[in-house]
């Protein structure tokens, strides 16, 4: 046999393998559909979000319905992600309402804690805003809402830095990685429906 000829030759034993797999004797192919969920997730480099980060925020909580959404549409992952931010940002103002009771009466630390329940007192009702228009599929003005709020967990932290208060409740920050995930996905399917 020639050197030529052994490419080919398993090339055409490539070929009858592929032929005549399976019982019938014809060619099965098989396909992987992508959930709109991970092509959203797997679009957002451009964003500095991994479809790690961007899985994991939307999928953090068991009885969260992500994939069941997600697997609708990609405009389904959007607004999951929208109701999922304002939810965050919600537990986070309720974690520093109960972390600035419990810090007591100190002038300074109120006005601290004060601070930041100003900063999620303008967040939250500007992101229910936002998970409604989402979910209306208008994500212009919801794109810049998003981004706006997602500096109030940095600032809070910021706020609180060198204050002998206690620690910045995790919600902060646990908001401030879904409002980063949310402002991906809703930049993304801005672009997306405008294109």
């Amino acid at each position: 046999m020639s050197r030529t000829t052994i490419p080919a030759q398993l090339l055409l034993l490539l070929v009858l393998a592929v032929v005549v797999h399976g019982d019938s004797g014809a060619v099965k192919t098989t396909t992987t559909t992508r959930s709109a969920l991970e092509t959203v997730c797997g679009s957002l480099g451009g964003y500095y979000v991994t479809p790690t980060l961007c899985l994991a925020a939307l999928c953090s909580d068991a009885s969260d319905p992500c994939h069941a959404a997600a697997v609708h549409d990609a405009h389904a992952v959007a607004a999951l992600a929208a109701r999922l931010a304002a939810r965050n940002a919600t537990a986070a103002q309720g974690s520093i309402i109960q972390s600035s009771s419990a810090a007591g009466a100190d002038n300074n630390n109120a006005t601290t804690w004060a601070s930041c329940l100003e900063l999620y007192g303008g967040a939250v009702p500007a992101l229910r805003w936002t998970a409604a228009s989402v979910a209306a599929r208008r994500y212009r003005g919801a794109r810049e809402v998003i981004q706006a709020t997602q500096y109030a967990a940095p600032a809070c932290e910021g706020v609180m830095e060198g204050t002998a208060a206690a620690a910045v409740p995790p919600e902060n920050g646990q908001f401030s990685d879904m409002a980063f995930v949310a402002h991906a996905v809703v930049a993304y399917m801005a672009a997306a429906t405008t294109n």
